[in-house]
């Protein structure tokens, strides 16, 4: 099997990749998570714990799932992401930006909040574009991210993984593109365990650091508060 892309070549690969499956990329992730996913997303938004027309950033808001449900809720968003195909397709009608991750060109302070769904492992350089996050965040700023994650149930685990890795890529090639669906679930290998993902989280300055699982582990919640300067 191919090895997992590192530096320039996984940025370029990822932004192909999202280029290529946009068009029918909410179509499969309702499919893969049997509409899961806009249950954990709804989770995400409300995590947050923010007041009405707070301004948030979605990094790489693809589509623009969340987008939709912060609006909903009364927020003002600004949307970035690394994929024009992405862009392309959200039609949420907010202010969009794209952006490399780790060099995001927002002043300092400038937002209350920020949601990010399952693009953690997909970041060339993951502690840079946490310590951005930190460093657009104004301080007490709330920041929630939804992300994959495994089931600890051995059973559970044994079903996820014939799911993800066999089906998924199946159903991906059916509809959109097979190489991609065979990418996304080799990516996890990416993701820091959690003691470390809270590690790299401090580091970017911010505190009360939660990790939960939703959904037995199908998916994981990442929530935290922006506090002082960034050590790096």
């Amino acid at each position: 099997m191919e090895p997992l892309p590192h530096g320039e070549e996984k940025t370029a690969r990822v932004r192909s990749m999202f280029d290529a499956i946009a068009p029918r990329y909410d179509l499969v992730n309702r499919l893969m998570t049997f509409g899961l996913d806009q249950s954990w997303r709804r989770t995400t938004v409300k995590a947050l714990a923010l007041p009405g027309d707070s301004l948030l950033l979605d990094l790489a808001c693809g589509t623009g799932d969340l987008t939709r449900l912060a609006v909903r809720q009364g927020h003002r968003v600004i949307g970035a992401d690394l994929s024009t195909g992405m862009l392309a397709a959200n039609h949420t009608g907010a202010p969009l930006v794209q952006v490399e991750c780790s060099q995001l060109p927002f002043p300092d302070a400038s937002f209350d909040g920020l949601v990010c769904g399952y693009a953690l492992r997909n970041f060339t350089d993951l502690a840079g574009a946490l310590v951005e996050t930190g460093r657009v965040l104004r301080p007490g700023g709330r920041v929630a991210i939804l992300e994959v994650d495994a089931p600890t149930s051995p059973a559970l685990r044994a079903g996820y993984r014939i799911w993800f890795e066999r089906i998924v890529p199946m159903l991906g090639g059916a509809l959109s593109d097979r190489q991609a669906y065979e990418y996304l679930p080799r990516s996890t290998a990416y993701l820091p365990a959690a003691p470390a993902l809270r590690r790299l989280l401090r580091d970017a300055g911010y505190a009360a650091v939660g990790i939960r699982p939703l959904a037995g582990g199908l998916s994981q919640l990442i929530v935290a508060t922006r506090s002082g300067t960034p050590t790096r």
